[in-house]
């Protein structure tokens, strides 16, 4: 049986782990947070004390955590991960190491470059869905690394995944995932905007969302995730804008896209702009609302 190392429980993780759990790998888990692994024990994952404790013996180190310094000092700093796997001899050459957090693509190219000379498989392997997809085994996954790597990843990544993509070479999951969220902090903020617009013209967000929701307007953050009230019950707006996905994780994210932009000469003027909205948002005190709250910025009422 196929041991997996999960690491990271927090609303994500948390989730992806009782997915595999369910799938019936053997998982043993572990965080900085009692709560989340008794959660985790609750799924039928066992505990370990300490991140090289969980990794020692497995097969799949699966990481999820907040940001690129965390992942570099779980897998190279003192009793990390990495070392914590290479050393076992015997697994040395087949153990596979998949980083889901969203980080900077240089420090994920750096960790997978750190782990393959240490005889180590590394893949970035970020996704997309939110916390809903991660609870049903739904997300969409973008991965980099090689392409054996790929292969080998496929059917732990599966009982976690509704989509799986091999984005290319080392990096490219988190390429990929940043660019995404770029366009979904654009998209966000303007379907705030068609929203109030339309109810300032005298139209209600439902019928607006009947027809926008058919016509060239259409996009995920509508008729997924639709930032009004009333129209998509299970959407963060009908619950007092609870995250889902915070505006303080897509800030992250934008500013991991546009720092990539202007390290390769990429106009993203849309991007920038989502950037300082977010900031603006979190710099107010909304870092913990859903990243749909623009709407309420927009009406004036936050």
């Amino acid at each position: 049986m196929t041991r997996i190392a999960f690491i990271g429980l927090g609303n994500m993780g948390s989730g992806m782990c009782a997915n595999l759990c369910r799938a019936g790998f053997e998982v043993c888990a572990y965080d900085l947070v009692p709560e989340a692994l008794e959660r985790a024990v609750q799924a039928g994952a066992q505990t370990a004390g300490r991140a090289a404790e969980a990794a020692a013996g497995a097969d799949v180190v699966i990481s999820m955590l907040p940001a690129g310094e965390h992942v570099l000092d779980l897998y190279f700093g003192a009793g990390g991960v990495a070392a914590a796997v290479a050393a076992q001899s015997e697994t040395r050459s087949e153990a596979l190491l998949i980083d889901c957090s969203t980080i900077a693509v240089a420090q994920a190219r750096e960790a997978i470059e750190r782990a393959a000379a240490m005889g180590l498989t590394m893949l970035d392997a970020p996704v997309s869905g939110g916390v809903a997809a991660a609870a049903v085994g739904g997300l969409t996954f973008m991965v980099g690394g090689s392409t054996d790597g790929f292969a080998r990843a496929q059917p732990v990544l599966a009982p976690m995944a509704g989509n799986i993509f091999h984005a290319g070479e080392a990096g490219n999951g988190q390429a990929a995932k940043i660019a995404n969220n770029m366009l979904l902090g654009i998209s966000m903020i303007a379907t705030c905007e068609a929203f109030n617009l339309a109810e300032s013209l005298g139209l209600d967000a439902q019928t607006f969302f009947d027809i926008s929701s058919k016509a060239s307007g259409q996009c995920w953050s509508m008729t997924t995730y639709c930032p009004a009230p009333g129209p998509v019950p299970t959407a963060p707006s009908n619950q007092d804008y609870q995250p889902g996905f915070s505006v303080a994780m897509m800030l992250k994210d934008l500013q991991l896209a546009t720092a990539a932009a202007a390290a390769n000469d990429a106009p993203v003027d849309f991007g920038r702009a989502a950037e300082q909205a977010y900031a603006a948002l979190a710099a107010d005190g909304h870092d913990q609302r859903d990243f749909s709250v623009p709407m309420l910025a927009l009406k004036g009422v936050l």
